[in-house]
This record gives C-alpha cells, structure tokens and sequence, in this order.
C-alpha cells in the first residue's frame, strides 16, 4: 500500500502522546478487530479472552465497568473527541492506533462509518449459584439468539436496578459487539452467568433452592397476568427467543407462567419491551397506605 510520505510523517508528528499512526492493514496490532462482519470468525477469535465495545459512549461504560483495556482503534476524525478520554488513569498504557478509512475497512472487512472501537479482556464469569446467592432480582434468558434483544435486555436490567443476568448454554454472546453498543455498554455493569449443558433448565432449581420466584414470561392467555401477582423479595424473570419462546421443559420449572396483556389485535411484544415491562413491574414500590383520615 502507497501512502503520500510527506503528508504521512505530518499527520504522525502531530499525533498525541501514546497514539500510532497505522498505515499497513495487514499490522498485527489490529488483529482484534478483524473481520467484524462474521459473527463465526469473530467468536473463534474472541472466545472468553476478549470483546469489543463501539462508540465513545460503550467505550466509556467498558472503562467504568473495570475491565482491562487491551486497544483502542480510530478513525482520525475521531481522535479530537477521544484525546480526554485518554487521560483516564484507566487509558495508562493502552495503545490506541489511528487508522484512514481504506485501511479500516480493510481491517474489519467492511466500510465502517468513522470507526471508533476498542477492545478489552473479558472478567470470568460467575457461576449461577454464586450469581444466586448475591442477587434478588435477575433476569434469565433462553436462546436468545438476536444480539439487539440482548442488548435491550440489559439495558432494561440495569436501568431498573436487576442484579444479574443468566443465560442458557444456547443463548447469544452477551459480549458481542452489537450487544455492547445497543446497551450503551449497560451489559458490563451486569454480572452474566451461563448455565452449562447439563444444568439447563436445572438452572431454575438452583434459583428456587436459593429462594428465588421464578416468573416464565408467556403471551399465553391461561397464564396469569403481571399486574395481578404478588411481588416477592426475590424474583427472576424468565424470557424466551421471540417466536419459539420458552421450551415446555423451562416453563415447567419455573414457579409461575406470567402474561403482559396487550389489545387482541397484537400478537406479542418484541421480548426486548416485553422484558421491561416486567422488569418495571418488580421493580414497583408496594401500594401506598392510604394518609387520608375521615371523621365518622
């Protein structure tokens, strides 16, 4: 790749401190942001070592969150917005590479819009039972398999305060990349478990031996209304992929088969608004006594 050499050393000379000026897409510096448009390679590569977040907002939220950096990728005109970023003492000594158009979409095999990326190590997950025993309100997910759902969902979660996250062992990476961004980097301020194999939907059990109510989410109309059950101390609301829903299996070892009514004329709720509905409903304070005093 030929580049314009005069114009090349300008631009690197006025880089901030700690910033590289990448020329070559074929640098190994870049090899964690490679091909991000298969979700195959992509989940190869990445396994339980790390992720990456998009987007000032996500990057922030991955800084917040305590998880090491590892790299930060940037379009130059992004660089202005970043440089405060840089001074966070959680920036010390992460590389951050500045890359032309051409060259990142070489790298992560498609044009992206005014790249801003980083990536960073994943933290061990906690296992559902230790998950269990430091929670009282958890959402459960099965098979979700679409990445903004769960994005959504955890954005839900932490804005009305749920403790944790589980998912099942078929259940979308809840680090993937348009996860990240679609909670607004929300999903690494939510402790995830993921049950193995073989303790799905056995899963549910450790959460009733740890005095969980478990509320399986369900348009079905024999089931009971959201607004009409008690809320218990500690709950963990169960949510299905949208159209299958949940297995018979999972239904059945939960404790409660919970509906949010909607007009006939719907069919259901997109899981991701289904989910805050019902994290809103746990979430609602107990009926106010009434103040009022009558005189007889």
């Amino acid at each position: 790749m030929t580049t314009d050499r005069a114009s090349s050393s300008s631009s690197r000379s006025s880089l901030p401190a700690g910033v590289t000026h990448v020329v070559d897409p074929d640098d190994p510096r870049l090899d964690d942001y490679r091909q991000l448009n298969s979700i195959a390679v992509r989940a190869e590569m990445e396994r339980d070592e790390f992720f990456l977040g998009e987007g000032y907002v996500p990057i922030d939220r991955m800084l917040d969150s305590g998880h090491r950096m590892r790299s930060v990728l940037l379009h130059p005109k992004r660089l202005g917005r970043f440089v405060p970023t840089m001074s966070r003492h959680e920036m010390d000594g992460v590389p951050v590479y500045v890359a032309e158009q051409p060259v990142l979409a070489e790298v992560v095999g498609f044009n992206i819009d005014r790249c801003c990326l980083a990536s960073a190590f994943r933290a061990p997950m906690p296992t559902v039972s230790e998950l269990a025993h430091m929670s009282r309100r958890l959402v459960v997910l099965e098979a979700l398999n679409d990445d903004q759902n769960v994005g959504a969902i955890a954005r839900a979660a932490r804005a009305f305060g749920v403790d944790g996250m589980i998912i099942s062992p078929n259940c979308n990476d809840p680090y993937q990349r348009r996860t990240v961004r679609v909670s607004m980097g929300e999903i690494l301020h939510v402790p995830v478990a993921r049950a193995g194999h073989g303790e799905w939907p056995g899963a549910l059990r450790t959460l009733h031996d740890a005095g969980f109510d478990t509320w399986a989410m369900t348009p079905d109309s024999s089931a009971v209304d959201i607004w009409d059950m008690e809320v218990s101390d500690r709950i963990a609301i169960v949510l299905g992929a949208e159209g299958h829903g949940l297995d018979v299996e999972t239904m059945n070892a939960s404790a409660h088969r919970v509906r949010i009514s909607i007009s006939a004329d719907v069919d259901s709720l997109n899981v991701g608004h289904a989910a805050a509905i019902a994290l809103a409903a746990i979430g609602r304070p107990p009926p106010a006594r009434s103040r009022l005093t009558f005189d007889a």
